[in-house]
């Protein structure tokens, strides 16, 4: 089963037992940057300096990155010539992102939504695992990666520079001190000692995830300011 960036994203930030999302807010950034990224990787997208460009709208096959390519390029061509910043539509994409991977996830049986009302009159949706193999399998990755240095593939190194910069390694090592994996975590969203195709899918994902890191600094600072 092929789980995108961002589904693996949520996978993480979903707790199992609760289906409460941990970090939510940042963990939206993260999902909006995961499926830019993947967009990026099957070379459908591409970044400079902030700047997104369609380069190809075949579909992927994926439903959720497919849903994604085509709401990006109707953005785009909305915009100025040179005006179609990553941080801008990140911006637009994070309210919708994570209730639209959530849905994928259930759609794939990895999670199920359970309906609630707190105090008997708020409704509340939660999440939990209903089939905790794919996120097994991903933990376990991130450990053999992170915790005993074995090298990367593309995808996982994708993933790593996500979490990275997006702060969220407490999502992948809950038990861990972040001081303990953060290094190995820069490394590999570095590239060092990758193949070239992986360092320059990193430097895109990198690219993705400053933006991310700008606009939160913009809209904090903005709120405070009010």
């Amino acid at each position: 089963m092929h789980v995108t960036l961002a589904e693996e994203l949520m996978l993480l930030s979903l707790d199992d037992e609760s289906g409460v999302a941990k970090d939510a807010a940042t963990a939206a950034w993260a999902a909006a940057g995961g499926i830019l990224a993947e967009l990026v990787l099957a070379e459908r997208v591409a970044i400079d300096e902030g700047r997104l460009t369609v380069t190809d709208r075949t579909p992927t096959g994926e439903p959720l990155v497919d849903g994604r390519l085509a709401r990006l390029d109707e953005w785009a061509a909305g915009r100025r010539s040179g005006k179609a910043k990553a941080a801008d539509w990140l911006t637009r994409d994070r309210s919708t992102v994570v209730a639209d991977t959530v849905a994928r996830l259930c759609e794939r049986g990895l999670v199920v939504e359970e309906r609630r009302r707190a105090l008997g009159i708020f409704p509340v949706r939660r999440y939990p695992e209903a089939d905790g193999g794919a996120e097994r399998e991903l933990r376990t990755r991130l450990a053999a990666v992170v915790l005993d240095g074995a090298e990367p593939d593309l995808r996982t190194a994708a993933l790593v520079a996500l979490l990275h910069g997006s702060r969220l390694h407490g999502l992948a090592f809950p038990e861990l001190p972040r001081k303990q994996v953060e290094p190995r975590f820069a490394e590999i969203a570095a590239g060092d000692g990758a193949a070239d195709s992986v360092r320059e899918a990193i430097r895109a994902v990198q690219l993705t995830m400053a933006a991310v890191t700008i606009a939160t600094t913009v809209a904090a600072t903005t709120a405070a300011t009010m």
